[in-house]
């Protein structure tokens, strides 16, 4: 981490000076999150760092982005959403302008990302200028060559001690919201209390397009992993491990591939909202599988819903490559020996490659059923791979109920 530790403090510098320039860019030293994430991550995936405007988010309306020929939606159901500056005198005028295709509403325009990306474009090559010239920064700590004119990050690859890391810088809004657990649940299950209330009690807008926002969830989900890490077992051990087979083995090189560490992060707090129990987290092969079950399901249907957002599937668009993707991950569950080089499993599991079509048949059971997205239908998914030791009698009952249920409902899969 001495590395990371030194290009953020390289990075910070030239936010001070963006700062000093213009106080409205402001300047969070808290980087415990990313510092987090970065630890975890196996790949070379760039480090996404929010940049806080000094902007009141509460005072702004928030209106669903459109085109002519389309209807707006509640802004409860948006992806990409305007945000309006409704009175003048905000100081925001050189970051406003007019919407083509919103109607005139008397208030002082809005807030436009592209103009706001651009300025913090200027000032951060600016602030390299300056730095050098004060010999704050060596030949070769910083290259600005990744800098595109209309991206909606601005990337800068920043030299550690020993290697280089890409931070992507965004401009984030910030405002107050109804926490997101009283819309998808009414409890923390499986998860620190407060947690989730803590983690989605603010909203993040990032730049979508040059007049759009759009709703980030990456802090919110840095925030619950921060959770699950204060918790007992080895969870964030058994998130590395499939990352680093994701970069070495799943054809994740470079954060090129389908699978991202995105998608497994959702993976495992999915992981711990169906298993809350501290039994099912007590050694490190129980854990892998447990985020395994949930990652072969997603596969095998080719939907992994957002776990803040479960309506977003995060595979979609992504069909052909998840079929050839899902044969590796299974080959890795039903013999895991073949891809690691340390003795897995307290318990000397010894499975065939070769997977039975009864586990295929299950994991692509219809997803419309909510009973195969429940505790009982991932434990009768570790049973097939005969790591299910759990003592629980309900837990064991509903296990029994629900298969049950499949062989009378599909009679082929008993």
């Amino acid at each position: 981490m001495e590395h990371f530790q030194r290009a953020e403090d390289i990075l910070l510098t030239l936010l001070e000076s963006v700062h000093a320039r213009e106080p409205r860019f402001l300047v969070d030293y808290a980087r415990n999150l990313e510092a987090l994430e970065f630890a975890l991550c196996a790949s070379e995936d760039a480090v996404t760092l929010e940049v806080p405007l000094r902007i009141d988010g509460d005072a702004l309306r928030v209106l669903a982005c459109q085109t002519r020929d389309g209807p707006a939606r509640h802004p409860s159901e948006l992806n990409t959403c305007y945000l309006e500056v409704c009175s003048p005198g905000t100081g925001l005028e050189d970051w406003t302008g007019v919407v083509d295709v919103m109607e005139h509403r008397g208030g002082a325009g809005f807030l436009l990302p592209g103009k706001i990306l651009q300025h913090l474009k200027e000032l951060l090559v600016s602030a390299i200028v300056r730095c050098q010239r004060l010999f704050l920064l060596q030949p070769g700590d910083i290259s600005a060559e990744n800098l595109q004119e209309d991206a909606m990050e601005l990337s800068l690859l920043i030299r550690g001690s020993w290697k280089s890391i890409r931070f992507d810088i965004v401009p984030v809004v910030r405002r107050q919201q109804e926490p997101l657990q009283l819309r998808r649940r009414q409890s923390d299950r499986g998860f620190p209390e407060g947690s989730l209330r803590k983690a989605t009690e603010e909203a993040h807008f990032v730049p979508a397009s040059p007049h759009c926002w759009r709703s980030s969830t990456h802090l919110p989900i840095l925030k619950l992993l921060q959770g699950v890490d204060s918790l007992k077992g080895p969870r964030l051990d058994s998130l590395r491990l499939l990352d680093q087979l994701r970069d070495q083995d799943w054809g994740g090189q470079g954060g090129k591939g389908t699978l991202t560490f995105n998608h497994l992060k959702m993976v495992l707090l999915w992981s711990t909202e169906l298993f809350p129990s501290p039994e099912d987290w007590q050694d490190l092969e129980g854990s892998v599988y447990r985020l395994l079950v949930i990652l072969l399901r997603c596969l095998a249907t080719q939907h992994l819903p957002h776990f803040l957002n479960p309506e977003e599937n995060l595979f979609q668009g992504a069909g052909p490559d998840l079929a050839s993707l899902y044969y590796k991950v299974e080959s890795f569950a039903w013999d895991p020996q073949r891809f690691l080089r340390f003795h897995f499993g307290l318990h000397g599991f010894s499975g065939s490659w070769e997977a039975d079509t009864e586990t295929r048949a299950l994991l692509q059971l219809p997803t419309k059923d909510a009973s195969y997205w429940d505790t009982a239908y991932f434990d009768m998914l570790l049973s097939q791979f005969q790591v299910f030791r759990i003592q629980d009698t309900a837990r064991l009952s509903a296990v029994s109920q629900l298969l049950s249920k499949i062989r009378q409902e599909i009679p082929q899969q008993s």
